[in-house]
């Protein structure tokens, strides 16, 4: 099979989409020559196959990202160099962001607006790091006389990073941003539904000067090349977005490998709550936000809505009214806000939720049913009448579909949005500041929203409580999930 495929995209960009897996600098063809097909979740068509990774083409990656690490150019470079290769990255990604945006909608299914945004955001993320570069330091700590003691922090070493399909660009930012800043090495797999615009950001890091083997992305299924990553005696990291059944089976991979240092973002069940003194209609644009926004595919999403009782009903009537504008088609349309779920496995999964909920006797109040006879789309749905123990209250649907249900008081509303084994996010919408501190302090959630939801910048750290996660993505507290400090002791005494 070839290295490349020309692909016409519904906008009128055509390119030469790589196929490979590009290690060591290069498009290469998997050892055992496997492939697999990627979908167009609109239409359900093959758009192509790519190379698939094995666990053999695993270890010759990470055998090229030793290598980087461990000689040649890579390890000579100045911090404001390996900065200076970031935002040159960046750069590429902001010239190419009509052809990186339309593979991404292609391949994902999200609206082409979004992707867009994805593409800028994803460009900021590797400025932010580029710019820490050369501004990661220890400290001197004068601990008694005659002695002179100071602390760095160095890279781990080659870092295994495994990426969703909800957002492939971003996440590649989001990863490769702060282990490249720090000095590492990276192999990225992405996920296997959705491996072609991280396969075309591949071009641009040859194209920005990074040496051989310091950045290699493979397209591979996770069962396999995934979980090669995880148990490589060679890789000193692995960092992984996705569920939190995977999260667990790559922690217990990482204790018994080699011990490698983890870092999980995973799943998330998140509490919206709009208080009577919200201001009701600025409140329900963000609740369509936290629930709708990229097709319900978020971590984050805000699927439990809970609201005040005394206007539970005046929202669930002007929230239907909202949703009803939200306009459900094809992601090269220009006013589509949301277009197919990812994959076809996705789609059952979500529908089935719904079904479910339906079984359970919760209130479909809109929605609820496939959009179109084509493709994997899901209208907006809205649960009404659901009880703490019902399913779609307490599992991550990962879709378009959202609970809703009615609280008396803060401590109330403390409780239920507490009571689960997630603590991704959460959002509080009120007028009294009072009220929107104590509710977020008293809520387990690693970021907590007021009067907005889904506001995330790469300053801001992210990352969750409980079972959401382990470490932190994004902001200075990211580069800590790849340094490792060193103490140093001299004891001037001893010294001449």
């Amino acid at each position: 099979m070839s290295l490349t495929q020309q692909i016409s995209l519904p906008n009128g960009v055509k390119y030469e989409q790589p196929l490979g897996l590009f290690i060591n600098g290069e498009f290469v063809k998997g050892v055992e020559g496997k492939t697999f097909e990627v979908h167009n979740p609109s239409d359900e068509k093959v758009i192509c196959s790519v190379h698939e990774a094995t666990e053999k083409d695993v270890d010759i990656a990470v055998k090229a990202a030793r290598a980087a690490f461990t000689g040649g150019e890579w390890p000579k470079l100045k911090p404001s160099q390996r900065g200076q290769l970031l935002c040159k990255l960046a750069d590429l990604f902001e010239e190419n962001v009509t052809k990186l945006s339309s593979v991404e909608s292609l391949d994902n299914g999200k609206a082409l607006a979004l992707s867009r945004t994805d593409v800028t955001m994803a460009a900021g993320c590797l400025r932010y790091y580029g710019g820490w570069a050369d501004k990661i330091h220890g400290k001197v700590v004068d601990t008694q006389p005659g002695t002179f003691n100071y602390t760095k922090h160095e890279p781990i070493g080659v870092c295994g990073q495994i990426i969703p399909w909800n957002f492939p660009l971003l996440m590649w930012a989001w990863k490769i941003g702060p282990a490249i800043a720090t000095g590492n090495v990276v192999v990225l797999k992405t996920a296997e539904q959705t491996p072609l615009s991280a396969l075309v950001a591949a071009e641009l890091i040859n194209e920005a000067g990074f040496p051989p083997g310091v950045i290699n992305i493979i397209s591979g299924i996770g069962r396999v090349a995934g979980a090669a990553l995880s148990n490589h005696m060679d890789v000193d990291k692995i960092a992984f977005t996705g569920s939190t059944l995977v999260g667990r089976t790559i922690l217990r991979a990482a204790a018994d490998s080699n011990l490698k240092k983890v870092t999980l973002e995973l799943g998330g069940k998140s509490p919206n709550i709009v208080f009577a003194d919200a201001d009701i209609e600025k409140a329900i644009e963000w609740a369509n936000i936290g629930i709708f926004f990229n097709h319900g595919q978020c971590c984050c999403a805000g699927s439990r809505i809970y609201v005040q009782e005394s206007i539970y009903d005046t929202f669930v009537e002007k929230f239907k009214e909202r949703i009803r504008k939200n306009v459900v088609g094809d992601p090269f349309h220009g006013d589509t806000f949301q277009g197919p779920q990812v994959s076809k496995l996705q789609f059952d999964r979500i529908m089935g939720y719904i079904e479910h909920g339906k079984e359970e006797g919760a209130v479909v109040e809109i929605g609820g049913k496939r959009f179109g006879d084509v493709g994997y789309f899901i209208e907006p749905t809205i649960f009404s009448n659901v009880t703490p123990d019902m399913k779609i209250m307490n599992e991550e649907i990962f879709g378009p579909v959202a609970s809703i249900a009615k609280f008396k008081d803060i401590d109330e509303i403390v409780e239920v949005g507490n009571a689960t084994n997630y603590g991704l996010a959460a959002a509080v919408h009120t007028k009294d500041l009072n009220t929107a501190i104590e509710v977020t302090n008293r809520l387990k959630a690693g970021t907590c929203w007021v009067n907005c939801y889904n506001m995330l910048n790469t300053a801001l750290p992210f990352g969750g409580f409980k079972e959401s996660g382990v470490g932190r993505e994004l902001g200075k507290a990211a580069l800590a999930n790849y340094t490792q400090v060193k103490t140093v002791q001299i004891n001037l005494g001893g010294l001449g």
